[in-house]
């Protein structure tokens, strides 16, 4: 699986960063930093719900 967040599109409300803590973080100043757009399987679930529960969908995912 392959992530991609449009940075444009994101309002940085952290609830892919709280679904998926190991592939989105938030930093001091908000902004949404993607830590691995090719996430190991076992957390495939995870991205699959940040994606879900983002409000602009800003995160795509495709098969890599």
């Amino acid at each position: 699986m392959h992530v991609d967040v449009d940075f444009l599109s994101c309002e940085s409300n952290a609830l892919c960063a709280a679904a998926a803590p190991d592939v989105f973080e938030l930093d001091d100043e908000d902004h949404l930093h993607l830590i691995q757009d090719n996430p190991p399987e076992r957390v495939w679930p995870e991205v699959e719900e940040a994606a879900r529960a983002c409000p602009k969908r800003a995160i795509t995912l495709t098969e890599s």
